[in-house]
């Protein structure tokens, strides 16, 4: 883990670089052409190097180890980092869509677009090649900060594709209006992408399950159920940036002594760990079997068994978030 982490500073630090190279790029090419279009770009960019600079700190301190004040380790500044990009992004979003309508009325001269072009469609290439490939690493490791970067370069290259249409149509045309409202439309992408980032950033700091990692989780189980995995409930999954911390009952017959017990549980550890991928904490409670479990047990050997078995009960995420014991329906 602390090897994954190492290599999503460096590539943090990578696009930030590249961040700083784009940005005097395009202050050049403002100083060029008087473009206020390329000046909203530039100023934009001068967000993400903000942005990366502190997706950039939040990763070093999540790599930090637990300690007696943070028992789960500092995985949670992601959240935090991820809530400010997603707000840069959408402050980025309104102020573009507020330049756009304010050049509405005050028409600038311009001059050079050809080399306005040229840079505008470098950079966005650049930022959208740099985001996809943060955006993938993120989801791969379920880092929310390095996705959200990816999110806020691509947001950049999005944001460029629309300057680049506004200047290409002002350069052939002469008509300064349609600028404008291409502005506008990609300010309001760049506003949304903002939103859904700190909606994200929120929720994980509320520790609000990630139900789409429980439907994988919950199918993998499924898929690897032994006999003696009688029922799975009250599964709880708290995201600690990329870190994991999974916890639920698990239900293995009453006469199991500790030993077997145990097998039971780090056999059931394995089969979650092949799912995250990641560092994942697991706090697994042994439950007994009762009498009612008899009807939904297929253990075969069973020696104490009380009822026939009637029915397998498929897991699913709904009945193993639940907190209380699988029972057949009536």
């Amino acid at each position: 883990m602390e090897q994954l982490s190492r290599k999503h500073i460096n590539i943090l630090l990578i696009a930030l670089v590249v961040g700083l190279g784009l940005l005097m790029l395009k202050f050049g090419a403002w100083w060029i052409t008087n473009s206020n279009a390329i000046l909203s770009d530039a100023l934009e960019s001068i967000i993400n190097i903000v942005a990366g600079s502190f997706a950039l700190y939040s990763v070093s301190v999540a790599l930090l180890p637990s300690d007696k004040n943070h028992p789960n380790g500092h995985g949670k500044i992601e959240f935090i980092s991820a809530g400010f990009e997603g707000a840069l992004i959408l402050s980025a979003g309104i102020f573009i869509i507020g330049k756009a309508i304010w050049d509405f009325f005050i028409i600038h001269e311009v001059g050079r677009l050809d080399i306005g072009l040229v840079v505008t469609a470098i950079s966005g290439l650049i930022n959208y090649i740099l985001g996809y490939i943060l955006v993938k690493r993120g989801k791969a490791v379920h880092s929310i900060t390095v996705e959200a970067s990816g999110h806020h370069l691509k947001s950049d290259a999005y944001s460029s594709v629309g300057l680049l249409v506004g200047l290409a149509i002002v350069w052939l045309t002469g008509n300064g209006v349609l600028d404008n409202i291409v502005a506008i439309i990609f300010g309001v992408i760049i506003v949304v992408t903002g939103i859904r980032l700190v909606r994200r950033s929120v929720g994980g700091i509320m520790d609000e399950t990630d139900m789409e990692l429980v439907e994988v989780m919950v199918a993998e189980l499924e898929n690897k159920r032994k006999e003696n995995w009688i029922d799975v409930h009250n599964l709880r999954v708290i995201k600690y940036g990329a870190d994991l911390h999974v916890d639920c009952h698990l239900t293995l017959p009453w006469y199991f002594d500790t030993r077997k017990s145990h097998d039971e549980v780090k056999e059931f550890e394995g089969a979650i760990k092949n799912i995250t991928g990641n560092a994942t904490e697991l706090f697994i409670h042994v439950d007994p079997c009762i009498p009612e479990s008899c009807a939904l047990c297929s253990k075969k050997d069973c020696p104490v068994r009380q009822q026939h078995f009637q029915g397998k009960v498929e897991w699913t995420a709904d009945n193993i978030m639940t907190n209380k014991k699988h029972h057949l329906k009536e």
